[in-house]
């Protein structure tokens, strides 16, 4: 069966964040459907993707998570994102020209490499901010609702123990979302941060500055920039580009904050 939205909530879809309501409305297994956020695979009724066996709404917090693409705004504010770190000669590059330049980002961290690599982060990350994206980077959405609890509670209390912040946010791997997710994430009482525009870097082999410049015409206020702190040569790009980035929407006016600052800001 496919559940479409109306134009309300197609509305707030393009506004860049929506609030899910356990057993109300459209909910959670109607918004992945419509939404095409879940891995459409993934059976949404008594399956993994589901969330209808939590254990009862005591186990869900306030029964509501949002998710957020951007940040709805007219001020001219970019929220940077680094997604699957730590690793070494990757994440020490990044935390490196981001104190040079003075930007703070949101780094969403892998528990198990967070433990692996405490020692890249532990006292860097003054200014930062530090959101959950998962303990190995397996799909949640393919996960029941107790083991994505678990995955991301362990995770939590990891970046905790290494970061001494208490992560706030979830950015699922891939992007993907299904309701097992969305119910842990809501017992976590974490907002769900996807991304409104990503680092292109295949498109700009060698070329950090022209993938600068490509990125950086195309940010619009309230963007949320996925980039990554891991990955393979190609994705070097972006990353010997971030420089000239920095550089270029300053020179737009625009001034970069973490996440939460953004979403603290954002208009209704």
């Amino acid at each position: 069966m496919r559940l479409g939205l109306n134009r309300g909530r197609r509305r707030d879809l393009l506004r860049g964040g929506v609030l899910l309501s356990f057993g109300a409305g459209l909910g959670v297994v109607g918004f992945a459907e419509a939404a095409d956020v879940a891995d459409r695979k993934l059976p949404l009724r008594g399956g993994p993707a589901s969330g209808l066996a939590t254990g009862g709404a005591s186990q869900l917090g306030t029964g509501r998570v949002e998710v957020n693409w951007f940040g709805r705004t007219e001020r001219k504010l970019v929220a940077l994102t680094f997604d699957d770190g730590p690793r070494p000669n990757w994440t020490p590059q990044v935390l490196d020209i981001l104190r040079q330049h003075e930007v703070p980002a949101t780094f969403f961290m892998v528990g198990e490499r967070a433990r692996q690599h405490a020692d890249l982060v532990r006292d860097r990350l003054a200014g930062h901010e530090v959101g959950n994206h998962s303990w190995d980077h397996h799909d949640l959405a393919r996960m029941a609702f107790d083991e994505a609890y678990q995955d991301l509670e362990r995770t939590h209390q990891e970046l905790v123990a290494v970061t001494g912040q208490h992560p706030r946010l979830l950015r699922p791997p891939y992007g993907h979302l299904a309701g097992s997710t969305v119910a842990a994430a809501a017992r976590l009482g974490y907002q769900v941060v996807l991304w409104s525009q990503q680092m292109r870097e295949a498109e700009f082999p060698g070329d950090p500055a022209g993938h600068a410049r490509r990125i950086s015409a195309e940010v619009q206020p309230g963007t949320i920039l996925l980039a990554h702190d891991v990955g393979d040569r190609r994705r070097l790009v972006a990353i010997r580009g971030l420089p000239e980035l920095i550089d270029r929407l300053r020179g737009r006016g625009y001034q970069f904050v973490t996440v939460s600052a953004l979403l603290a800001v954002r208009q209704p």
